[in-house]
């Protein structure tokens, strides 16, 4: 999508009314399948670009035939609060809540990402004395459970990571800390009736973490950063193997979008609602959903959807 028409679809939504909610539904009793949209990166910021198209979204997957169950979010709700300071990362996620509550009715599981984690790279005065420093704050104001946690829906159990941790040279990386990996394998050994998805900002696997600088080194090699996919895939990969009713790790994180099947679990990254940060299509890729339909049967479905 050109930037210009971009602008235009965003304008004409400040302007005009808000969509319908156009909804269908399935004969009684022959649900055998759940549906929901994925949305992820929104990256809300006080413009009317990035207020109107989170708007747009939301409409947009409310007016979606058939309709959704519900909404997983997968981060990067706000632009960011890594290097932003209290009064700017509170205006940020005001805006995101406002436009939540006035634009969305259906219930929504949040995922931490990167940019939701507040000072950690905050340069000077770093607030790490601060009670809301680093998760504190995503966790209390998107109130989740923790920074990792789960949900059940028929016969489909989500868990949800926190992928984003410190690097302490500098930066994050993306990986389980082993807090979490205890909690994780605790959960699968309690879950074995249910087919299993797991929620990540950032990709445990995915194609487009090899694709996201749009170039190659200059001896030819893929560059995939410790930050773009999980770290510790190797180490998950074993322990997916012990689990075959592990079907579905979902991510946003890279702004792309990619579909993988490997060793019988699908790896979906699901594109951006920010688009390129605002400025129409990144890469090839211009600012989407996606709805997933998770059968009875463990298998699932992605369409995406360019609101």
């Amino acid at each position: 999508m050109k930037r210009s028409t971009f602008l235009q679809q965003t304008a004409a939504v400040i302007g005009g009314s808000l969509l319908p909610h156009i909804y269908t539904d399935e004969e009684p009793g022959k649900k055998d399948k759940l549906r929901f949209a994925f949305i992820s990166d929104i990256h809300i910021k006080p413009t009317p670009i990035a207020e109107a198209g989170m708007a747009r979204a939301l409409q947009h997957v409310q007016s979606s035939k058939p309709k959704v169950d519900f909404i997983i979010n997968g981060g990067d709700s706000i632009m960011d609060a890594l290097d932003a300071d209290k009064q700017k990362t509170q205006i940020q996620w005001d805006l995101f809540h406002k436009i939540l509550k006035t634009e969305n009715n259906l219930p929504i599981y949040h995922c931490i990402g990167n940019h939701d984690v507040w000072g950690w790279f905050i340069k000077t005065d770093k607030p790490e004395s601060d009670r809301l420093y680093g998760k504190v704050w995503v966790v209390e104001t998107l109130q989740l459970p923790k920074r990792y946690y789960s949900f059940t829906k028929g016969k489909w159990h989500f868990i949800v990571l926190d992928s984003t941790q410190l690097n302490p040279a500098g930066g994050y990386i993306a990986y389980i800390d082993p807090e979490q990996l205890d909690w994780v394998k605790k959960e699968l050994e309690q879950s074995k009736d249910k087919f299993v998805c797991f929620v990540s900002h950032i990709p445990i696997l995915s194609i487009c973490a090899g694709l996201f600088f749009n170039k190659t080194e200059v001896n030819g090699d893929l560059k995939i950063q410790r930050n773009l996919m999980h770290t510790d895939f190797i180490a998950l990969k074993a322990l997916f193997r012990q689990y075959p009713n592990i079907k579905a790790c979902l991510s946003g994180h890279i702004h792309l979008q990619d579909e993988l099947e490997y060793l019988g679990v699908k790896y979906y990254c699901n594109g951006a609602i920010s688009g390129n940060w605002w400025n129409g299509a990144f890469q090839e890729f211009a600012p989407a959903y996606a709805i997933f339909e998770f059968r009875d049967d463990g298998s699932s479905v992605r369409r995406m959807v360019e609101y």
